[in-house]
């Protein structure tokens, strides 16, 4: 039995939709492997989309485990970075006893640790291609409209120090131009991406576009 450990920070509808796709497919084919435990890096009552994700949990019936980075944050003050190694030594004695074989980074919003990297083999998903935009997704997807990128995808690579930069288990590509795409990005000429930033955010159409071409 392969033992899966899923680390999600479970902001949102891309994490649930993430676990419940995976764990519904384990199901239905049988394979010899079970997430072990989900590990969030809030708690319970600290926000509404992650409260949601471990209502998603607790119906799957995998143990939940947790340890607020804002509580954290709160009690260490000053900067997380100068502090992740501590915080991570945190989490690992919180996972003492829960067997992983793998772990999953899946929507999980802290950078690990070099410590944390030695200590699973952590699978990271990310949204762009091997040699594409690093970064947070929003990050991803506003570096390709200022590129004028015409391609992009996603990947499962090993996490290492190098943020979004380890070996690459796997990658898919797909076209950002064409049908469903180039209204978009004619409406694009001319503008301030700037002031699109501002007014339209995440509602811009092209933005929109991208995004439902990530995972």
């Amino acid at each position: 039995m392969l033992n899966i450990g899923w680390f999600s920070t479970g902001r949102g509808e891309g994490s649930r939709g993430l676990l419940n796709f995976v764990q519904k497919r384990l199901n239905e084919t049988g394979a010899n492997a079970r997430i072990n435990f989900v590990f969030s890096n809030r708690g319970r009552g600290e926000a509404e989309g992650s409260d949601e994700f471990f209502s998603l949990v607790d119906g799957f019936g995998i143990p939940l485990i947790t340890h607020s980075s804002m509580e954290f944050r709160k009690e260490t003050g000053g900067r997380f970075s100068d502090h992740r190694e501590e915080f991570d030594q945190q989490v690992m004695d919180k996972l003492a006893g829960s067997e992983a074989d793998v772990c999953v980074l899946a929507g999980y919003m802290l950078i690990v640790s070099g410590k944390m990297c030695r200590q699973y083999p952590l699978l990271n998903l990310h949204p762009a291609l091997p040699d594409g935009p690093t970064g947070t997704w929003q990050e991803v997807v506003w570096e390709l409209i200022e590129t004028r990128a015409t391609m992009t995808g996603a990947m499962v690579h090993l996490a290492t120090e190098e943020v979004d930069r380890g070996p690459v288990v796997s990658y898919v590509t797909v076209p950002i131009t064409g049908p469903g795409f180039d209204e978009y990005w004619q409406a694009l000429e001319g503008q301030n991406l700037g002031a699109i930033k501002k007014t339209k955010g995440e509602d811009f159409a092209l933005f929109q576009a991208i995004r439902r071409e990530q995972y």
